[in-house]
């Protein structure tokens, strides 16, 4: 459950959005949306750091790449630990004329993260506004991995267009004994039709890691558990993208990327 100072922390974080020139909701979402994913690929990557200093080994697994971009960017500087701090304009400069191009091919060519992301903008209008955001956005604890799901249905639910547009929001709670009550097992494929932002594919991955951890113990089921069981529909893009950027920090960064897709093209 979300506390009153995080709910506090987000109100003020939409709030700075709307007054910045953004309102319309969901853009609002996908662009916090984007800049929590890329304050989560730093903190898995720093987690592959001091494993690889404790074990005094090579890092096994990169979220950001060794050298440089085609322009000359270290992608090391384009982690958020690094560009928080900058200049509002050194900021606004990496973030938009870097980070995203990178974000845009992070799963790979032709990846189903890939394909949704190849349309991802950055619309934040001004580096003042970014700062401001991207310094909020630092002080949200996120250590608690239920934090931010209960972000996503807050925001949801902030939305006066929800249904609309058919993002209805399902409480967490319902989603947990939708969950426990089909008690999804190792060896399952699960697909969830109308995935929205992955709550319930994500609580499915959560209930198995609970209630099955040896699926990440043996490597047949850990390959089926990152690459064959979840799959997702929905129709708007910019939902699959939410979506993917929601689910892929909850496992393996690359490995993880949900066959989320569109129901246009199935």
């Amino acid at each position: 459950m979300l506390t009153g100072d995080i709910r506090n922390q987000v109100d003020t974080i939409w709030n700075s959005f709307w007054t910045g020139g953004i309102s319309n909701p969901l853009e609002v979402i996908e662009q916090i949306t984007y800049l929590l994913f890329l304050r989560r690929l730093d903190d898995l990557h720093t987690v592959e750091e001091l494993k690889a200093t404790r074990l005094k080994k090579p890092m096994e697994r990169r979220v950001f790449p060794e050298g440089a971009d085609a322009r000359g960017k270290p992608y090391d500087e384009m982690r958020w630990s690094r560009f928080k701090d900058a200049e509002a304009r050194a900021m606004f400069e990496t973030v938009s004329e870097h980070v995203f191009p990178w974000l845009r091919t992070l799963g790979g060519d032709g990846s189903t993260y890939a394909r949704h992301m190849r349309d991802a903008r950055f619309t934040i209008p001004t580096p003042q506004l970014l700062a401001k955001v991207v310094d909020l956005i630092s002080k949200v604890p996120m250590e608690d991995r239920d934090t931010k799901g209960d972000l996503y249905e807050y925001m949801l639910g902030k939305i006066a267009t929800a249904g609309q547009n058919g993002q209805f929001r399902t409480p967490r709670h319902i989603i947990r004994l939708m969950v426990e009550m089909t008690d999804p097992q190792p060896s399952d494929i699960i697909c969830d039709p109308a995935c929205g932002t992955a709550g319930v594919l994500i609580a499915a991955g959560e209930h198995l890691r609970e209630h099955h951890p040896e699926i990440l113990r043996d490597d047949k089921n850990r390959r089926h558990f990152h690459e064959k069981t979840f799959h997702g529909f929905d129709f708007d893009n910019t939902m699959l993208r939410i979506g993917s950027m929601n689910r892929v920090p909850s496992l393996k960064t690359r490995r993880a990327l949900l066959a989320l897709r569109s129901d246009r093209k199935r």
